[in-house]
């Protein structure tokens, strides 16, 4: 039984490497970057969606057919997003997150800036500023706010700009936010221009070696950085390229959102101290200092 489970899980590795010589010398996409687990059932959905009897079949079909090439490529771009997705997060983030940065700003002077990485059609970034227009403008003097998103994707950024939405893509907004933050359109609903201001959509690849941070955001230094479902799909080392450029682009002591799946991951890297467990909300700590202890603050 061990034998033939090896076999057959090396057997698939052979196939993966083929199929990634194959992405990145015929169509130039570089796939070496994710994980098997996720690269493998992507594949098999491909080739059931092309109807290839076997991934072999498929293999020598992704080798002469431009088409095909690009729709697998896409198939591995995961680019589901909800308003408020996950409340224990958002939870965290006006009770306790938003409300701290705001104080310190009011003290310190300057903007609160924020990093939505992998931002897909904007509903995170749009989440985070109707809080923080809600909680900044309750002060005494208001506290600016400036929100970075960026994603690999134009399409998805170009709809993330126009910020209109459907009834149903709105329905995890409350009530009070939907009357004070869009404005009807037909059937959609428009995110009010006041937060279109604050919130800057941007063409970025988290990948990218050369930077540790978007352009747009000059110079990094972060409140806030969120990075929800994106690291899953990717290597070990990968990961830890990503969770370091995110650790350098946040300010000294700025919190780091992800996804709730990706909680462990984030416990795989040093830099990082989590807030509230089991929360995936975690603060910038100096590296060497067992940063990924459970903490309240």
């Amino acid at each position: 039984m061990n034998s033939k489970n090896g076999g057959n899980s090396g057997r698939q590795r052979e196939l993966l490497e083929a199929v990634i010589t194959v992405m990145g010398e015929t169509h130039g996409r570089d796939l070496s970057v994710y994980n098997e687990s996720f690269l493998a059932t992507s594949l098999e959905k491909r080739r059931q969606a092309s109807a290839c009897t076997d991934t072999a079949t498929y293999l020598q079909r992704l080798a002469v057919d431009d088409v095909e090439a690009e729709a697998f490529h896409r198939s591995l771009r995961v680019v589901y997003s909800e308003f408020f997705r996950n409340p224990l997060a958002f939870a965290l983030l006006e009770q306790l997150i938003l409300p701290g940065l705001i104080e310190g700003k009011d003290r310190s002077g300057g903007e609160i800036r924020i990093w939505s990485a992998g931002c897909a059609a904007g509903q995170e970034a749009w989440s985070v500023a109707i809080l923080l227009d809600e909680l900044a403008a309750a002060g005494a003097k208001p506290v600016p706010f400036r929100i970075f998103a960026t994603d690999l994707s134009d399409e998805d950024l170009t709809l993330a700009r126009g910020g209109v939405y459907s009834a149903t893509a709105v329905g995890n907004v409350r009530l009070r936010h939907l009357n004070g933050c869009f404005s009807r359109q037909g059937d959609a609903y428009a995110v009010a221009p006041r937060l279109k201001e604050r919130v800057d959509f941007s063409l970025y690849d988290l990948l990218d070696g050369t930077t540790t941070s978007p352009p747009a955001g000059i110079y990094g230094n972060f409140d806030l950085v969120l990075c929800s479902n994106v690291l899953l799909y990717y290597r070990p080392e990968v990961l830890r390229l990503i969770l370091n450029k995110l650790w350098r682009s946040l300010a000294p002591g700025g919190y780091l959102i992800t996804g709730e799946t990706e909680r462990q991951m984030v416990a795989s890297v040093d830099g990082f101290r989590a807030v509230a467990s089991p929360a995936a909300v975690f603060r910038k700590v100096m590296k060497g200092t067992g940063g990924m202890k459970n903490g309240t603050g």
